[in-house]
């Protein structure tokens, strides 16, 4: 295992997710490394699926006890074989945590950003969303039972000055979609909820601000929390709403922000 794969979370964890599979897209690093590990000490079997080197994604995989499946999560047929690959080892897909995404810097003000960048992020962002839900909601069907949290963001319901334009309307999609699937499928056992985070210290966010220190204490002012959150903090957010604990939640926009959202002055 790695060095800190095994360190004790603080307060209680259960077994609540035990004899559960969950398949983590963007598993090999940041929230999804994160949510891998915790969802492995909740009891689950992990599937880590990302487009990273298999170096990489199998050390990743063996640090949680769990499966790698290199995955481009763009391409419609390694989404399939992603899911049937999960289902063929563990018998089931319990958990479907969609959380593959990019926000490169060429997405920018509308002003700014060209038709590539916007479509490059539109299929990383939203349409890999839709091909994984497609694709896992039928083995859910099956079972009567399963619970899909898709990653969407806080500028998913909040403007911005400093706009990425592609990047907030795909996490608008990724957030009315999930809805809609909440309401459709709710009577089937399958729970759909979009998880809005805040700002992430990942290395997303570190590469995003390394350059420009005061772009993040401009957007670090806005927190009420005052501060960034931690990747384990999302991952805590995703083991709930992945679990029975959360059995009467779906078509949420559950919101994991710092108060962002709901701030208008927030403390010196």
């Amino acid at each position: 295992m790695a060095e800190d794969s095994a360190a004790p979370y603080n307060g209680l964890v259960s077994n609540r997710l035990k004899n559960r599979s969950a398949v983590i897209t963007g598993g090999a690093s940041g929230i999804g490394l994160a949510t891998a590990r915790r969802l492995a000490h909740e009891g689950a079997d992990v599937v880590i699926a990302d487009i990273c080197s298999d170096e990489v994604g199998k050390e990743a995989a063996a640090s949680v006890g769990g499966m790698f499946v290199r995955t481009d999560v763009t391409q419609e047929d390694d989404v399939v074989e992603l899911f049937r690959t999960t289902r063929q080892t563990y018998g089931r897909v319990d958990i479907a945590f969609n959380n593959a995404g990019i926000s490169p810097p060429e997405d920018a003000s509308i002003l700014e950003t060209g038709i590539d960048a916007w479509r490059r992020v539109q299929e990383v962002n939203l349409t890999s969303v839709y091909y994984c839900c497609k694709h896992v909601i039928p083995y859910m069907q099956d079972q009567g039972k399963g619970s899909i949290i898709n990653t969407a963001s806080f500028v998913a319901v909040m403007g911005a000055a400093t706009s990425q334009i592609s990047y907030s309307a795909s996490k608008g999609g990724v957030l009315s979609m999930s809805r809609e699937l909440g309401v459709e499928f709710a009577r089937q056992g399958i729970r759909v909820n979009a998880l809005c985070p805040g700002p992430v210290n990942t290395p997303l966010l570190t590469d995003l601000f390394a350059n420009d220190p005061e772009r993040a204490v401009r957007r670090l002012i806005h927190v009420p929390l005052g501060r960034f959150a931690e990747p384990d903090e999302m991952a805590a957010a995703v083991a709930f709403l992945a679990s029975d604990d959360a059995s009467f939640i779906t078509a949420s926009q559950f919101l994991v922000d710092g108060g962002i959202a709901g701030a208008y002055v927030t403390p010196l």
